[in-house]
């Protein structure tokens, strides 16, 4: 019986949906490949929550540039700006990775780039680790700043250059030199094919660090990790990442399922490609695979993702459409006015009670209804 019940737990569809795994993170650390020459590939983000900025990074030399950027800029006004700050200095790369932000997806800044003949590598869904070099200099730059912004405040941006000097002028483990100085201190003439021979014999010097530094990462980040694979024509879970604030599939916080699906894969290794239905049409459909679960057993019938009302960012944001009943608490030294709200997709018995203050801050047409 014990064999029969474990076994019926993990064909479970909803057990499946539901329950964490208490396993070794799956997918096995796979390093870009390293670039032939300097600002061949580079990496493209941009650091939100301030007064947004832009983070350019060579993958090679590992120099950065940081250009300060308006929210309202188009894609017209970001391209100039790439154009004058990188392109200018460094050539046209080959190659560039970055996120699924809508400024890197977008229709002009693909036509630009096919124009130049420039290869545009985006990471997989959910997935920032994939451009790890562009994430870790973006934290870096955030602490540089975050110390500026105690002494300066607003002013924050004029410490830009001098926070581009500090890391462009500090020396980096992987490559063992600093990205601006590659030369031991002291004179040093070359001329004529001098030079390129010694930036080949930098660059080879460079390349060989690199490696021997993916290597050493790989080795201590799949010592916590597990290998996993998939087949064309597997059927799997996909993780969801619960978000504070957001209530989604009619169940707020929390206690939301951990899983939807279970979708088929269509192809892919390391991340696959999965075939979504038309409701999450403008989801991107490649996916890490440390975001999927094998389905052990496809369903006969399965909850639509229509009835979930999943947005493309597969969350559901629910509001209060009705005040069921308020009451007083009182503590110590105040008294707190609550009510007791039904919300969208919920039933009366489902109703949650919630401060007066933070309902009316956030929903003042709610008592307007009410009233």
């Amino acid at each position: 019986m014990k064999r029969e019940v474990a076994e019926y737990v993990a064909l479970c569809d909803v057990c499946q949906r539901v329950k964490a795994e208490h396993q070794k993170p799956a997918g096995l650390l796979q390093p870009l490949k390293i670039p032939e020459w300097k600002w061949e590939e580079i990496g493209v983000d941009f650091i939100v929550g301030l007064p947004r900025t832009q983070s350019v990074l060579d993958r090679l030399t590992k120099i950065a540039h940081f250009i300060p950027v308006k929210t309202t800029y188009s894609g017209a006004k970001l391209a100039e700006l790439y154009m004058s700050r990188i392109v200018c200095l460094h050539g046209v790369p080959k190659k560039i990775v970055s996120d699924r932000g809508t400024q890197f997806t977008s229709h002009f800044w693909k036509r630009l780039h096919e124009s130049m003949d420039t290869k545009l590598n985006f990471s997989s869904a959910y997935h920032p680790q994939t451009d790890g070099q562009t994430e870790r200099t973006n934290q870096i730059l955030e602490d540089m700043l975050r110390a500026c912004a105690i002494q300066y405040s607003t002013s924050w941006d004029k410490s830009l250059p001098y926070a581009e000097f500090s890391y462009n002028n500090s020396c980096q483990a992987s490559i063992k030199m600093t990205p601006l100085h590659w030369d031991q201190p002291g004179e040093k003439q070359l001329f004529g094919p001098e030079i390129i021979k010694d930036a080949e014999r930098q660059v080879r010097m460079i390349r060989e660090n690199l490696r021997i530094a993916q290597t050493r990462q790989k080795s201590y980040a799949d010592h916590r990790r597990r290998d996993l694979e998939f087949a064309v024509g597997d059927y799997v879970y996909l993780k969801v990442s619960p978000i504070r604030g957001l209530r989604r599939f009619k169940v707020k916080g929390k206690l939301a399922p951990r899983y939807i699906g279970p979708f088929k894969i269509i192809g892919g290794e390391v991340a696959y490609e999965l075939e979504l239905p038309d409701r999450l049409s403008g989801v991107h459909d490649v996916f890490h695979v440390s975001q999927l679960k094998k389905c052990l057993r496809v369903p006969k019938e399965q909850l639509q993702v229509e009835d979930l009302n999943v947005q493309d960012d597969f969350t559901c944001t629910e509001y209060p459409v009705q005040i069921l009943e308020m009451a007083e608490r009182t503590t110590r030294n105040r008294v707190i006015k609550m009510c007791k709200v039904k919300w969208s997709h919920h039933t009366a018995e489902e109703a949650t009670w919630e401060r007066e203050d933070d309902l009316r801050a956030d929903y003042p047409e709610l008592f307007a209804s009410q009233s």
